[in-house]
């Protein structure tokens, strides 16, 4: 076993690696920035260690990154807070950089769960008053709204024929870990019939959504602590508290 050290906090957490030994993951600061007691509001930053070199991947202007998944190629995907905590987009770090994926048409928040050896990016794009989830994929500078006609449904994977998997909440079903169904999404081939998908670029500049910078703050704040909590609650015992790793 080795310890993985934090970026000068009290708190580190190892997300996943690589077949060539790289570790990502996400760990909050010196001095524990913002936490006041609660690990729930540390400024948190996503890492990237190699064989005893520990990272900070930074952020794209915010106080809090986290990465999710890394191929065997060392790109890692995640998402993170644009310059004054003002909007959650999901990002990729190659080569020692961080790019902004952006988000879906107008929606405000999105984030990047895996990524596969062919740089194929799955993740989730959320509208300003979250009252509308998409499940999406970035490939090659686009980004594609998956039009997934099910039940709200989580990407976890996807593999390097395309094939994603993922959660499917059904209808009273609010934690995907007690009642979620298990999904499968197939790459409709050529010739069987398949309908185009409209490509979009990626959407990085700020939109206007008609709300105030304060007000998109706060929105901001509000999904981000809903994150915090869902993965949370990935790694909790019943009958006991959340768990360090």
């Amino acid at each position: 076993m080795k310890d993985i050290p934090t970026l000068g906090g009290t708190f580190a957490f190892a997300q996943c690696a690589n077949n060539q030994g790289q570790v990502i993951g996400q760990s909050n600061l010196t001095g524990d920035v913002g936490c006041n007691g609660s690990l729930q509001f540390c400024a948190q930053h996503a890492f990237s260690w190699v064989h005893g070199t520990l990272t900070d991947l930074g952020t794209l202007g915010g106080s809090f990154s986290q990465a999710i998944w890394v191929n065997n190629a060392g790109e890692a995907v995640g998402s993170a807070l644009t310059a004054g905590d003002e909007e959650f987009h999901a990002t990729v770090w190659r080569n020692g950089k961080i790019t902004d994926l952006g988000t879906f048409d107008r929606d405000c928040f999105s984030q990047a769960i895996a990524i596969n050896e062919k740089g194929q990016v799955v993740g989730q794009s959320f509208s300003c008053d979250f009252s509308t989830v998409r499940t999406v994929l970035w490939d090659n500078g686009a980004i594609t709204d998956l039009k997934v006609a099910t039940a709200p449904f989580e990407p976890l994977n996807i593999n390097d024929r395309g094939e994603i998997t993922g959660v499917e909440l059904p209808p009273a079903c609010s934690d995907s870990n007690l009642c979620g169904r298990a999904f499968l999404l197939i790459p409709c081939a050529s010739g069987q019939g398949c309908k185009g998908k409209d490509s979009f670029s990626p959407q990085i500049e700020s939109r206007t959504t008609g709300s105030t910078l304060t007000q998109r703050r706060e929105l901001t704040k509000e999904f981000v602590a809903q994150l915090r909590a869902r993965l949370a609650q990935r790694y909790r015992i019943p009958g006991r508290g959340a768990q360090r790793n």
